[in-house]
């Protein structure tokens, strides 16, 4: 097996004629680059250097040694410079994925303007509400929303969300608007791919079965179908707040309203986060809070 022990003393004693300026050079001590030398001499079954209290010279075999190592270390040198400034500055491919709705309306708009200023990183984005296994499908980041399982990945926050039932005015001026949740089985429910809403009743999180004549695994159609007045809907914050805001849509069963859930980032618990990861962190971190 391949040991890289002791090339860098025997590089810096060639090329310093000296064990003592290789010492310096290295910011180590002569005796542990004798050390060194001494075993790598053992492990080729040859003699580098003749050495005398005055001088070093090198030997033949260190001749041959030294002119087929020197570009093995310029190669590795280049190589950890190379790692030094992805480290220092983000580029390559990048691989996201992250819910459907959630990352059409909160986390692309995000990515754009971190691509702007990041012109050396590649970001290949899958939108999915299945779960991906970031390690088996080699994603570098991913985000969930929600409660999180137990995993061996590093979940960092990057917000919360929260979910309001609304309807429009018009429909609440033609049929009322429920006040407690035993009134909803009174009220026409839009649908998305479940068939329960999620509240807060004495202090307790309560799902409740919903029921209604729409029902679409799309959350800006149920919102087009709240608008006009189909009836109500329980969608999360960035759908409904613009409108809730213009008045075009009413919040309501607000003392019922659950919990803010979430908004995570997940990736491999590595030691040496990269750059690109930790710089769209960041950059998700800032634009969602």
């Amino acid at each position: 097996m391949l040991s890289w022990e002791g090339l860098r003393e025997f590089i810096a004693v060639v090329e310093t004629d000296s064990f003592t300026m290789a010492a310096k050079q290295l910011g180590t001590s002569v005796a542990q680059v004798s050390r060194r030398i001494g075993r790598l001499e053992d492990r080729l079954g040859a003699k580098l250097f003749y050495r005398t209290t005055r001088r070093v010279s090198i030997t033949e075999a260190g001749t041959t040694y030294y002119h087929h190592c020197r570009p093995a270390i310029e190669s590795l040198e280049e190589a950890e410079r190379a790692i030094s400034d992805l480290q220092l500055n983000p580029k390559g491919n990048l691989r996201l994925s992250a819910p459907v709705a959630y990352g059409e309306k909160a986390i692309m708009p995000i990515l754009n303007e971190f691509m702007k200023l990041y012109e050396d990183v590649s970001i290949d984005v899958l939108l999915t509400n299945k779960k991906v296994d970031l390690i088996e499908d080699g994603f570098d980041l991913v985000i969930r929303l929600g409660m999180l399982e137990s995993s061996s990945l590093v979940a960092k926050k990057l917000t919360s969300r929260t979910l309001y039932v609304c309807a429009s005015a018009d429909y609440i001026s033609k049929y009322g608007q429920p006040f407690t949740l035993s009134e909803l089985g009174n009220h026409n429910c839009l649908l998305g791919t479940l068939d329960h809403w999620r509240f807060i009743e004495n202090a307790q999180e309560k799902t409740m079965r919903v029921k209604g004549n729409y029902r679409c695994n799309n959350g800006p159609a149920l919102l087009n179908a709240t608008l006009a007045g189909f009836g109500l809907v329980q969608l999360a914050d960035y759908y409904v707040e613009p409108y809730i805001k213009s008045g075009e849509i009413i919040p309501i069963l607000e003392n019922y309203r659950p919990l803010e859930e979430g908004v995570w980032a997940l990736y491999p618990q590595n030691r040496h986060l990269s750059s690109k990861v930790r710089a769209l962190i960041d950059f998700l971190n800032h634009g969602l809070s």
